[in-house]
């Protein structure tokens, strides 16, 4: 299988190109071409091995979910030419993402734990247990880093810092509180809960567009429904599918991405279950069976495959 660790394409028109932790975005005019690569982050680094049909799967959940919030939000995405590119508006960036918690999990359990109260502004409630639900999902705003870490940022530090204006705060918030409904009733319905995700936001003419994936396992994390409940009261780990367990193996092998600290290696059992939890988590969210590309020289076929759509174009 031909994992998709990195691409050096020269398309018709291309000005520039970006490589993201997971995603290499080639800027086209007025459009942008964002190829879904197989590569894996956790704790703000690139793994050194890519996970094959990861990309596939996070393009075509992204584009299936932001077909279903269309109603919602306008959104960048025009065009799916490949499975693993996508095709739309280059929208100008707004800083900052949108993190929305349904339930006490990850960064916000560690912060907890750790006996905080307050986590971006938003008041956590007191005696609350690993995985419960809050009263109601809490906006937690990162910083959108152009190089190392997220940081937390409060709504009132947004204003101080011009960030945006409170009127577009006010509409970056209802946006990613309508979205994160609809994601977690669609995840219901597939027997998952929507734990917590994030969301980008660019302007395109001056007005609000979503950008980039949604309710992905790498912008998201899931947990299963069934036996939620029970699991809760017992103080068990709740099963979950998103990318927090590479975290976890990562934390066991003694690596956070902290100075000093070596990457581990990745065994091929662990590349392999990593691929079969994307494929499942895609098959679950969405109800369709996986499809999976050629991967024998997916290079090529990216290639071919993208030069078509963009003669069709003309």
């Amino acid at each position: 299988m031909g994992a998709i660790k990195n691409t050096h394409f020269q398309f018709p028109g291309q000005t520039s190109v970006y490589n993201g932790k997971v995603r290499d975005v080639y800027t086209l005019g007025d459009h942008l071409l964002m190829i879904a690569t197989d590569r894996i982050s956790a704790f703000d680094h690139i793994l050194p091995r890519a996970i094959p049909y990861k990309g596939q799967v996070l393009n075509q959940i992204a584009a299936y979910f932001l077909d279903s919030v269309k109603d919602i939000v306008p959104h960048w995405l025009l065009a799916v030419p490949d499975p693993n590119v996508s095709f739309g508006l280059k929208c100008e960036p707004i800083k900052l993402e949108m993190v929305v918690r349904g339930y006490l999990a990850g960064h916000a359990w560690r912060e907890y734990k750790s006996g905080k109260r307050i986590l971006c502004g938003a008041r956590m409630p007191e005696g609350m247990r690993e995985s419960e639900a809050f009263p109601a999902p809490i906006v937690t705003p990162a910083t959108k880093a152009e190089t190392g870490h997220d940081e937390d940022i409060s709504p009132e530090e947004i204003m101080k810092q011009g960030i945006v204006s409170e009127t577009t705060w006010d509409q970056l918030k209802s946006y990613s509180l309508k979205l994160f409904e609809r994601g977690s009733s669609m995840a219901r319905e597939k027997g998952l809960i929507l734990v917590d995700t994030k969301y980008e936001f660019g302007l395109y003419n001056g007005e609000i567009y979503l950008i980039d994936e949604i309710h992905t396992p790498d912008s998201s994390r899931y947990y299963y429904l069934n036996g939620y409940e029970d699991r809760l009261k017992s103080g068990e780990k709740q099963l979950q599918l998103s990318k927090e367990f590479v975290r976890e193996w990562l934390m066991e092998q003694g690596f956070q991405g902290l100075p000093g600290q070596s990457m581990p290696h990745m065994p091929d059992d662990l590349v392999d279950t990593i691929s079969l939890r994307y494929i499942t988590l895609y098959e679950t969210i969405t109800g369709q069976k996986f499809e999976r590309a050629e991967s024998s020289d997916p290079h090529s076929r990216i290639e071919e495959n993208v030069l078509r759509f963009l003669s069709e174009l003309k």
